[in-house]
């Protein structure tokens, strides 16, 4: 069978460039040529700790969902895909037939196949085959790049959906990672009054304000200073979007009384804890969000019109031979490193 190059983790803090075998598409299925494929924090949770709640990475494993290609081979010009077609993918591939994808949930689907998820190989990688149905064909303009960051765009839409953002919301988001960046961006577009970012790190703060943030802050405290003196004195809508345990806590300390607070971020260790009485009196609203529904042609929309350059957060484009150092960089935040695109 003919092999491929491909990233190989077989645990945390361990991950290297070797060689598996090429897939052949499956009836239904489309074979892609990986363009482009960019680091995800989840990636970065199976960096840290080798596992994230039950998908645990055993044996030699190709991380990657997100992603974009060209159409080579398979059953796409049956689907309008021929071979050529440049296309993002969503990695999620939801059974179909439960209660829950019944009930027009597809994202929550517990039968769920995820690209780039133990034991579920993923795109960084020279060629993916997924099923057709999870492929969108991008605009003849779109780079590789920018149809793989529809991927996460699409994270940040669904979370902003859970929010019901009304315009004059006054919008707080704890993290100035990739979705917390998209937040911004589309809360910024979207009717948000105000919008304030917590982060502690300086250069991503920069950045928060180079996308359109009205206020940043090294930490909760410092914002809630800041805001002690106005009607409602914490945020309407927070978002949190962070890998720190104390992200959620913190989240519920910056909404104000009434207020709502959607999480979005994986913590490190796969827990979190919230003070009852806190969150009882607050009378917080509070929502978990997983994944996105069906988002991905509204997302490209967004960035065919320009109202969203996806692009604007990438601050490094490698080769995959190099996912080992950009894995290391992004984990120790070195080089202000936000957003990695690897490319073949």
């Amino acid at each position: 069978m003919p092999t491929q190059t491909a990233a190989i983790m077989r645990g945390a803090h361990h991950i290297e460039l070797g060689q598996i075998d090429r897939p052949v598409p499956g009836p239904d299925q489309v074979l892609i040529r990986v363009g482009a494929n960019s680091i995800c924090g989840s990636d970065l949770h199976y960096w840290h700790e080798g596992k994230i709640g039950s998908a645990v990475v055993q044996g030699a494993f190709t991380p990657g969902h997100e992603f974009a290609g060209t159409v080579i081979e398979g059953s796409g010009a049956a689907h309008g895909l021929p071979d050529g077609t440049l296309v993002a993918v969503d990695p999620a591939q939801p059974c179909g037939h439960c209660f829950w994808c019944h009930e027009g949930n597809h994202h929550l689907c517990p039968n769920m196949v995820f690209v780039g998820a133990p034991p579920h190989p993923g795109a960084m990688a020279q060629y993916i085959a997924v099923p057709a149905s999870t492929v969108y064909p991008v605009p003849a303009d779109f780079t590789a790049a920018q149809a793989a960051l529809l991927e996460p765009l699409g994270v940040a839409m669904h979370a902003l959906d859970l929010a019901r953002l009304r315009p004059g919301t006054n919008l707080t988001v704890l993290g100035a990672g990739t979705i917390g960046l998209y937040v911004l961006m589309l809360a910024r577009i979207s009717g948000a009054l105000t919008l304030s970012v917590i982060d502690p790190l300086a250069y991503r703060r920069e950045k928060a304000l180079e996308l359109g943030a009205t206020a940043v802050y090294p930490d909760v405290p410092s914002y809630l200073a800041a805001v002690r003196h106005t009607p409602t004195r914490g945020a309407d809508v927070v978002i949190e979007a962070t890998t720190s345990p104390l992200g959620p806590r913190h989240a519920t300390e910056a909404a104000r009384i009434g207020g709502k607070v959607i999480l979005v971020g994986i913590p490190d260790g796969d827990e979190f804890t919230l003070t009852g009485s806190h969150v009882r009196r607050k009378g917080l609203t509070i929502k978990l969000s997983r994944r996105m529904g069906t988002i991905y042609p509204r997302a490209i929309e967004y960035v065919r019109s320009g109202r969203i350059d996806v692009t604007a957060i990438v601050t490094h484009t490698l080769p995959l031979a190099q996912v080992r150092p950009a894995f290391e960089m992004l984990a120790d935040y070195g080089d202000h490193a936000i957003k990695v695109v690897l490319e073949p």
